[in-house]
């Protein structure tokens, strides 16, 4: 191969050389920025019951320990010794969270750019998600998005 043929070979789109027939999006943390929330929902709650001596957590303790697990794991850090406690400690955050969240959820900078170039172009679309599955319906909801996926995926 030349170099001429090089340099028109990498002029190609990814869709010439990949169609594209389908998007998955993640929910939680892609097509809004949900982790301030989640952080401001930790750092109301873990010093009422006592977690790291009543202080509030720091923004490095929640990216490092917290952010991006899963609830069980989460529940086992804060109650390793009463895991349904843990358990009913994530219910009662996940609430609060959906509460803040209904309340102010902007989407992710060019969300709406996006998904118009994708219902332009016809292409299949779902969210994905490990959020739980309220969470997942509500900021689905309210970013106005319930009727551009034609199928969610949610954890069990």
């Amino acid at each position: 191969m030349t170099a001429g043929e090089n340099s028109v070979q990498s002029k190609k789109s990814v869709p010439d050389l990949a169609p594209l027939e389908a998007v998955l999006f993640d929910v939680d943390g892609t097509l809004c920025d949900s982790d301030p929330l989640h952080y401001q929902v930790f750092r109301e709650m873990l010093p009422q019951i006592g977690f790291n001596n009543g202080v509030p957590i720091d923004e490095e303790y929640f990216i490092k320990n917290i952010a991006g697990k899963h609830n069980p794991a989460i529940a086992v850090l804060l109650y390793p010794d009463d895991i349904l406690r843990g358990i009913k400690f994530m219910e009662d955050k996940e609430a609060m969270f959906r509460r803040l969240a209904s309340e102010n959820l902007p989407p992710i900078k060019g969300l709406y750019k996006l998904t118009k170039w994708i219902e332009d172009r016809g292409l299949k679309r779902a969210a994905v998600t490990n959020a739980p599955k309220p969470n997942a319906e509500l900021m689905i909801s309210k970013l106005g998005l319930k009727d551009f996926f034609r199928c969610c995926y949610f954890r069990k």
